[in-house]
């Protein structure tokens, strides 16, 4: 089973090792797909967990004991076509490659079904024409 989380640390727990610990103890791989984490700063984690459900639900179980906040993301990416330019410079972010300039047409398109959903080509359109919806 799969399972997309964002994470948000309290200041006090953000040094605490999660992936480590999901997988010695609940044997569950975690993909990080986005980042937010400093010393001494409430940080933000969008991990994908891999794993059984059960294991899933008890690892995010914990997680909560520990003060994690803990969401699901059900989130989508949505390209305005009218605000979109297909200038390319969301594609140069996009780590799956969900987001490609068509050689021939010069036109962009979004290939939804690999769009882990990172949010990294929201920041950067510089015409606002990406955002998310549930």
């Amino acid at each position: 089973m799969k399972k997309r989380v964002t994470l948000t640390f309290p200041k006090k727990t953000v040094q605490m090792p999660i992936t480590y610990r999901l997988a010695k103890d609940f044997n569950i791989a975690a993909n990080i797909i986005r980042a937010q984490v400093a010393p001494n700063q409430v940080g933000k984690l969008v991990l994908e967990l891999l794993g059984d459900i059960d294991a899933i639900e008890a690892a995010i179980e914990w997680m909560r004991g520990k003060e994690i906040e803990v969401s699901l993301v059900s989130r989508e990416i949505v390209i305005d076509d009218q605000s979109c330019v297909d200038c390319g410079l969301c594609t140069g972010v996009c780590p799956t490659e969900s987001l490609i300039l068509d050689p021939q047409t010069f036109r962009l398109v979004f290939r939804r079904s690999s769009c882990i959903v990172c949010e990294q080509c929201i920041p950067a359109c510089p015409f606002q024409a990406i955002s998310t919806a549930f």
